[in-house]
């Protein structure tokens, strides 16, 4: 599940017109990283919300922002997974 969220969150980044070639599990996704700026922190989280049934907070985009790309896809799948077990 961890691998289909990060394909999709790098075809996201691209359709968003941010250059992934370097972006790797450690890439932050916030300044020094892919430099996400907060409408396209929310673009993305919406993207993912869409895709995967999920909601986040008002107040985690900030969090969000200081998280490697290998941090959000594994927080991604652990909320699908769970979203799923509850369905």
């Amino acid at each position: 599940m961890r691998d289909e969220v990060r394909t999709f969150v790098i075809e996201q980044l691209t359709d968003m017109n941010y250059d992934v070639e370097e972006i790797d599990d450690d890439t932050t996704l916030g300044p020094s990283g892919v430099d996400l700026e907060s409408l396209a922190l929310a673009d993305l989280a919406v993207r993912v919300e869409d895709r995967y049934g999920l909601k986040f907070a008002d107040d985690e985009s900030e969090k969000l922002a200081l998280m490697t790309v290998g941090e959000f896809t594994t927080m991604i799948a652990d909320r699908a997974a769970a979203n799923s077990d509850q369905s």
